[in-house]
């Protein structure tokens, strides 16, 4: 799966993500930082991704594949330890088809 990790999360995540077989890259790689999150859902879609971050505005937009990882301000080693167990989860909705995955 392609992912495009928003500026609002760690970069580490992008390669946590590669290293777990997926195509990944986080905002910074694509120049996204500073930009709107319309500049950043554009990109997501025009690339085939699917979209990670903390942020809500993204939990409506419309035909944007998206994981919200709604965990609060955590340490990268926390994050990427609560996000272990709920991963593969995740990736089986997204490819049944959902739109929008939350993850707490």
């Amino acid at each position: 799966m392609k992912f495009l990790v928003d500026e609002n999360l760690p970069p580490r995540l992008a390669a946590w993500l590669r290293d777990r077989g997926h195509d990944a890259v986080h905002a910074k790689d694509l120049g996204l930082l500073g930009r709107s999150d319309a500049d950043i859902a554009a990109a997501a879609r025009d690339g085939g991704f699917t979209i990670a971050t903390q942020d809500a505005d993204f939990d409506a937009a419309p035909s944007l594949s998206t994981v919200r990882l709604a965990f609060g301000n955590l340490s990268t080693a926390i994050l990427l330890s609560k996000l272990e167990p709920l991963l593969e989860q995740a990736l089986k909705r997204l490819r049944d088809g959902a739109l929008f995955v939350l993850l707490e």
